[in-house]
């Protein structure tokens, strides 16, 4: 992790007992996206219950600072690909280069599988969440709808692995 290492930093797999703060970040993180956007979003509605099942269909990543959970990654594997459905960064630490480090471990999960492709679904009003996936080597792969849109809101993004 480099220099966030020194930062006090931690990274390690998340497990079910972090499902609820997990849920709580997620929440935090896409209510303050939201503000600026007003979309409606799935993801409010996270339960620890949501997030302890899409732990169990996959896994997923934590990142902490001094014990405090700050950083969250699920994963899933699907159509050969790694999927990863939720990044969610707390707002108050969205410069540190957390949702980096996240995306890095998805990417060491992915190799650990044998898979040779990720996956991911980005927002597109929210330019700086894709300019971060761009600058990780994610293209534009597929035009997505969300509900209460006319018009496509997501992008389905795809990374080829070497």
């Amino acid at each position: 992790m480099g220099q966030d290492r020194e930062q006090g930093l931690t990274l390690r797999l998340a497990t079910p007992a972090d499902a609820a703060v997990i849920a709580d970040l997620v929440r935090r993180a896409f209510s303050a996206q939201s503000a600026q956007t007003n979309p409606p979003s799935s993801a409010l509605k996270e339960t620890p219950a949501t997030i302890t099942h899409e732990l169990s269909l996959g896994g997923g990543a934590v990142v902490l600072d001094a014990a405090a959970l700050v950083g969250a990654v699920l994963w899933k594997e699907e159509e050969g690909s790694l999927y990863v459905g939720r990044l969610a960064v707390d707002p108050s630490q969205r410069r540190r280069g957390i949702a980096r480090i996240l995306m890095a471990e998805c990417e060491r999960e992915a190799r650990r599988r044998g898979l040779t492709r990720m996956h991911l679904g980005v927002r597109l009003e929210l330019e700086d969440n894709r300019r971060l996936f761009l600058s990780c080597g994610f293209h534009d792969a597929e035009f997505l709808s969300h509900a209460g849109f006319s018009e496509p809101t997501w992008v389905r993004m795809e990374r080829r692995l070497q």
